[in-house]
């Protein structure tokens, strides 16, 4: 019976005939349960999910969910941390970053239960990143300066400890607190002596400059130096935005007042 399924969901695969599959294979899965064997029905759960993405990420979701937390009651920790992710990755697509966090932090708990770091920090970079999007800065600072002092720690990752610097600096600028700034550039300092001779750190120290002096005009053209030689992804250039926008706004009260 079980095979005869599994031949039936590959012909409607094949046929590109998404809902049949799904249909299969949720029938796949509840024999399988009935059989008491949980990780194949998580296995028809993932099939099923995977059909629905074509057509429907919600009800995909609900798939991984259910096979999520199969893979959990039988301690399969690494698989249910993939599907974790997977589902995190889906509501990241509809923009529902809210969700995407709850789902990314989880697969990086699973995932660091089992010690499999680089995956369970790389699900905290997500986590971190919507966090800072969503106006959650110390929480983004707290996950950028940890994966920074991890890294540091790996001759393979070293290098790319400059760049959670700059990320968690950033967020600092994000709360406006100049003297939170100050410290942070002289703890980073503290975590990688070598920081202050890169050019991530001269943004910062710049950046902090012009918001210590409200200067606007300063700001953009530290930004505008750094770009010209790396250029700002997105995320970054979206919250140096934000600072640059509350630069503004305390400019033009300044002029209301003279």
């Amino acid at each position: 019976m079980g095979d005869q399924m599994v031949k039936a969901t590959n012909s409607f695969k094949l046929a590109k005939s998404w809902d049949r599959a799904v249909l299969v294979n949720i029938k796949l899965a509840n024999c399988n349960l009935k059989l008491g064997s949980k990780h194949e029905a998580a296995n028809a759960y993932v099939d099923a999910a995977n059909c629905y993405k074509k057509t429907s990420p919600k009800q995909a979701i609900s798939c991984l969910d259910q096979a999520v937390n199969m893979l959990l009651e039988i301690s399969s920790l690494n698989m249910a941390a993939r599907y974790c992710k997977d589902i995190g990755e889906l509501y990241e697509q509809q923009e529902n970053f809210d969700q995407a966090i709850v789902y990314f932090e989880r697969s990086a708990d699973l995932f660091q239960t089992e010690e499999v770091t680089t995956s369970a920090n790389q699900c905290r970079l997500k986590v971190a990143h919507f966090s800072a999007m969503s106006g959650k800065y110390p929480k983004a600072i707290k996950i950028y300066e940890e994966i920074a002092r991890h890294s540091l720690n790996n001759n393979l990752l070293k290098y790319g400890a400059r760049g959670h610097l700059l990320n968690a600096g950033i967020c600092q600028l994000c709360k406006g607190d100049v003297v939170a700034i100050t410290n942070a550039l002289e703890k980073y300092q503290d975590v990688d002596p070598t920081f202050s001779r890169t050019r991530e750190y001269k943004l910062l120290a710049d950046l902090a400059d012009a918001v210590d002096e409200e200067d606007v005009a300063k700001f953009t053209a530290a930004v505008k130096e750094f770009d010209t030689i790396s250029r700002l992804d997105t995320w970054r250039t979206t919250l140096l935005l934000r600072v640059k926008e509350t630069l503004k706004a305390k400019e033009l009260e300044e002029d209301d007042l003279t």
